[in-house]
Parts: C-alpha cells; sequence; structure tokens
C-alpha cells in the first residue's frame, strides 16, 4: 500500500459520511478522534493530515518499526540489517507486510542471513552492495539520471549499494567505476555522462580527491561519499571524510564514511524534486 493510500482511506470515509467504514482496519482509537473532528468541522483537513504524519509505531519488544514513515517522507522504512539476527529482520518483514508494505529494502544484510531469509519469502539478493530487496523494483520515474563514479574498483561495494538503492527508488544509475584521479583521463572520457547527471554521486577512499574533480565539471549537485580503502593514514576513511568536507568545489555535499545507502536515497530525493 502506498503512503498516500493510507490517509485517503480515511479521507474517503470523511467526505462520503461513513466514517463507521473505518472498523476493522488498523487505525487506532486516537487516529478516528482526529477523523471524527474533520467530520464534525472541529478540526481542518490539514490539521488532520499533519496529526497522520504523526500517527503510532508497531512495538515488537525488540523492533519499533515506522507504519507511517511513507506519510511522512514519502518513502517507507528501510531495514538496517547489521547486527539483528535473521529471526529479528524477518519478524520486521512480517509485520512491514502484514502493514501493506509489499516492497522492502534491506541494507547490510549479510550472504548467511540473506539465505535463511529465503528459505521463507522471496528475495532478491545483491551479494556485492549487501542489500536484499522484496517486491518489485519501482518503476523509472527520476527525471534524470544519477551518475555513480568510483575512484577505484575497490570503492565498488559501496557504489553498488548506492546504486541499487537508487534503482530500488525507480531512478535509471550510470555506474563510472574506476575512474580515480591517478588516471584523470578515465574520468574524462566520461564527460557526457558527467555533464549529462542530474546527480552524480562520487565514491573514493585514498586522499577522497575525486569529488572535488567532478564537484569543478558537473553542472549538478554532487553527493561525495568517503570509503575506508586506503593504508594507515587513509585512518579507515577519515582522510577522505576530511578532504571531501574541505572541497573547493561548489556543490558538493558529503555523506559518512561507507554510507552508499544514504548517498542513493539522497539522490533519489534529488531527482525526483520537481521545480516549484
Amino acid at each position: 500500500m502506498s503512503g498516500s493510500a493510507l490517509f485517503t482511506e480515511p479521507l474517503f470515509f470523511i467526505m462520503n459520511g461513513e466514517l463507521d467504514g473505518l472498523k476493522g482496519s488498523d487505525m487506532n482509537g486516537d487516529l478516528k478522534e482526529v477523523l471524527t473532528a474533520v467530520q464534525e468541522g472541529a478540526m481542518t483537513i490539514e490539521d488532520a493530515v499533519l496529526e497522520i504524519k504523526k500517527a503510532p509505531f508497531e512495538d515488537l519488544g525488540y523492533a519499533k518499526p515506522d507504519t507511517h514513515r511513507s506519510i511522512r517522507q514519502g518513502a517507507a522504512e528501510v531495514i538496517y540489517g547489521a547486527g539483528k539476527t535473521t529471526e529479528q529482520i524477518l519478524g520486521i518483514i512480517t509485520l512491514m507486510q502484514e502493514k501493506g508494505q509489499d516492497r522492502i529494502l534491506i541494507t547490510r544484510l549479510s550472504a548467511e542471513a540473506a539465505e535463511e531469509i529465503r528459505k521463507t519469502c522471496p528475495m532478491e539478493y545483491h551479494p556485492e552492495a549487501r542489500l536484499g530487496i522484496l517486491g518489485e523494483t519501482q518503476e523509472r520515474s527520476g527525471l534524470g539520471k544519477i551518475v555513480v563514479a568510483t575512484g577505484g574498483t575497490s570503492d565498488i561495494p559501496v557504489a553498488e549499494e548506492a546504486a541499487v538503492t537508487a534503482e530500488f527508488y525507480g531512478n535509471e544509475v550510470v555506474r563510472l567505476y574506476d575512474v580515480g584521479v591517478a588516471g584523470l583521463h578515465r574520468l574524462l572520457s566520461h564527460m557526457d555522462d558527467i555533464m549529462g547527471a542530474s546527480v552524480v554521486i562520487a565514491i573514493a577512499g585514498m586522499e577522497g580527491a575525486l569529488a572535488s574533480v567532478i564537484g569543478g565539471l558537473a553542472d549538478c549537485p554532487v553527493i561525495a561519499v568517503p570509503t575506508s580503502v586506503g593504508y594507515g593514514a587513509s585512518f579507515e576513511g577519515l582522510s577522505a571524510l576530511l578532504s571531501m568536507l574541505n572541497s573547493c568545489a561548489a556543490g558538493v555535499s558529503v555523506v559518512n564514511i561507507d554510507n552508499g545507502f544514504g548517498a542513493g536515497f539522497l539522490a533519489n530525493r534529488i531527482n525526483h524534486m520537481e521545480a516549484k
């Protein structure tokens, strides 16, 4: 069920004077009070929508899935797989599906956990990205292309997390791998892709210079992702992070070390923004 469907159903009953039609649904008493207030004219529709956006979560004891996140943010909650047992992940999946979420993204999912989950429910697993996908990938709806570029081959796992995340949300992704500054001509051979992108995700470890170079070439937002790739003085990505934060190229933003998901999600948001 889409985020809009979650609150268009109660509004349908309000407009038709059939508030009793909510009986048997997942709407709780507080929400029915809000809808009754709208029906009686004691609350505006705008205030009701605000209250619905603040609506509840489900308590599983070990987790509290946010079942109304799609209403507030336009995208449902994503499961972070690292540190969770297979049983916990399956419990969260079951609840999400019961609440009508037919497309689920699981990040940082180990191959072992993925194998166990697939015994219970169909799931597409991307081992390099460590992402699990339940349900169909959304049809392409982005305004343009998202380019995912890496400094080296060792950065590809983080890049795949970003790329598959962006594809999951309905974006066309162009991958440019191993185009780092040690051989700048490799990047320059893809200028059409860089200049034609609506968003570029620049992923690099070592000194993290790729983001600044792309930021100086592209006319679109650049999302920089430092990776933990590098020798001792790279401090597991801290050196690249600081370099990217200190970029002199305008239009470069930075996410956390190895956070391919965060970059892919942000790129998706940018690629779906329409001019106001």
